[in-house]
């Protein structure tokens, strides 16, 4: 009974935050902005643009529904940690140093990681606020503390968004990096967020697929993905997007959101193996399988790459999904095994260096079940 009241209070908070979400769609500026005329234009000619919108191929055809989606609310999974999730603070003073070479990454949690390659400072769908939301009294809240402060962001060259989801692209996020002087680089349409939020257009790149982009001696390439998109509504009107960050001893793939699909083996052939992988593992479910990877589905992504390491992210932030907090990274380590693939499970912070010998430890059991850490 107790857990059917929890569900329906948090239906009746999602309800209250979309009829908010109708009268403030055209007020606030949390919900983004519409791109100008030349933007659109550049839109209408993307191949991934059909009708009035971006489209998969083939589409996407959701089938959840309200009954599904009651019932999944409702289950018996833990969701959140029993336990205080252990954090490795970033220290703002790390960032005023130069980047040195080669290849090193810190996951903040969710899909933000903050990397270092080749010289080059870089950091994946920023999202240091306390909630997902338009608005930062209601909505999914941090499961752990934020590794770095949004005040403490500084000196970060480059970004890449995968789309305008309230959990990949955070406003105040954004704009604590513009100030610094970050160049973002985003798919189709997402640029007119950034612009409605004060980001001076300079420092904006709207991309399509397999479009490249150099900053630093570092390319960019904007590349395929299987999902949906749109700030105000599942409108697709937003183009979502994986990333290759190539520097000229390194690389790097950070998938977004996306399903499993042929586009891996794709991105191989046209750009080469990575040294390092950052696929989704968690927010997964049977009705999201054509756009949300599971854990087993991410391994093989993985192994299509030819990635020498996979760094598991979309996982443990934010309780977005039916399945319990930790189940992504245990299943994730399970396939990983059976597949012989090499995975880092670093603490949200925590400095995986490619340089370096890494010990994973089990920070994500409890602290009595955690076995003795294996080198």
């Amino acid at each position: 009974m107790k857990r059917l009241l929890r569900v329906l209070l948090v239906l009746l908070a999602v309800a209250a935050v979309l009829a908010a979400a109708g009268w403030a769609t055209f007020q606030l500026p949390t919900f983004g902005g519409k791109p100008d005329s030349a933007l659109r234009e550049r839109m209408r000619a993307s191949k991934q643009f059909h009708g009035d919108r971006f489209q998969n191929t083939p589409p996407y055809v959701s089938n959840l529904s309200l009954a599904d989606t009651i019932k999944a609310y409702a289950g018996k999974e833990v969701r959140e940690p029993p336990f205080e999730v252990p954090v490795e603070p970033v220290a703002g003073s790390d960032l005023k140093r130069p980047v040195p070479p080669g290849l090193r990454a810190r996951w903040l949690g969710h899909a933000s990681v903050l990397l270092e390659i080749d010289g080059v400072r870089v950091m994946t769908d920023p999202v240091l606020s306390r909630r997902v939301s338009p608005f930062q009294f209601i909505g999914p809240a941090r499961l752990h503390a934020t590794p770095l402060a949004i005040g403490a962001l500084q000196n970060v060259d480059a970004v890449v968004i995968s789309h305008d989801h309230f959990d990949h692209l955070d406003m105040d996020t954004v704009q604590a990096l513009a100030r610094g002087g970050t160049r973002f680089f985003v798919g189709l349409g997402i640029g007119a967020h950034l612009l409605r939020w004060g980001v001076p257009a300079a420092q904006v790149q709207d991309m399509d697929w397999w479009d490249s982009a150099t900053i630093g001696g570092v390319t960019i390439h904007c590349l395929p993905a299987r999902h949906y998109s749109g700030r105000k509504s599942m409108d697709n009107s937003t183009l979502w997007s994986s990333w290759m960050i190539k520097g000229p001893r390194n690389s790097v793939y950070f998938s977004g959101d996306t399903g499993y699909a042929g586009h891996f083996k794709e991105i191989r052939e046209k750009l080469g193996a990575p040294d390092l992988s950052m696929l989704k593992i968690g927010a997964y479910d049977e009705t999201w399988k054509d756009i949300h990877m599971t854990p087993e589905s991410a391994v093989r992504a993985h192994m299509e790459l030819g990635a020498k390491t996979l760094l598991p992210v979309h996982w443990a932030t934010f309780n977005l999904a039916y399945h319990a907090w930790d189940e992504p990274i245990v299943r994730t380590l399970a396939a990983a095994k059976a597949a012989g693939a090499q995975v880092v499970t670093p603490k949200p912070g925590q400095l995986f260096d490619t340089a370096a010998r890494f010990t994973n430890q089990a920070w994500y059991l409890l602290p009595s079940a955690a076995p003795e850490p294996r080198k």
